[in-house]
């Protein structure tokens, strides 16, 4: 691997983690972008590398940091459990969904999601600093 290629990865992974920890985004919504534009996988190769890195626990320390501050309860870790075994499920079917379309359709749906959800927070978030003036 060439080491323009290691520190493109390692840049990808310090945003994608620091984005983690910071809002809850990582995965979807930088790695993958990242992995097709700057190293140029096709939208399933940059699917397949980004569900590979969640496998572990990537944000351990990040939950242990909202635990610690007390945002984390058992309720919520109960939320975790129920939503991890329906993700995995959702993960299963998905990959199989993926996989049957054309990387360039898959990669147009995934843009699409991403816009309106960029637009609901644009007009929520100018919603918001209008509330505050």
């Amino acid at each position: 691997m060439e080491v323009s290629t290691v520190l493109i990865l390692l840049g990808i992974g310090l945003l994608s983690g620091v984005m983690s920890g910071f809002v809850g985004v990582g995965g979807g919504v930088i790695i993958v972008p990242a992995l097709i534009y700057l190293l140029h996988l096709n939208q399933h190769q940059a699917q397949g590398v980004s569900l590979t890195l969640m496998l572990p626990p990537i944000g351990i320390l990040a939950v242990y940091n909202y635990y610690k501050s007390e945002h984390l309860n058992s309720t919520y870790i109960t939320y975790t459990v129920v939503m991890g075994l329906a993700f995995i499920l959702g993960g299963y079917l998905g990959s199989k969904l993926s996989l049957r379309l054309s990387p360039l359709l898959v990669k147009f749906v995934f843009g699409i999601i991403m816009l309106y959800v960029a637009i609901r927070m644009i007009l929520l978030g100018s919603a918001f600093f209008s509330d505050r003036t």
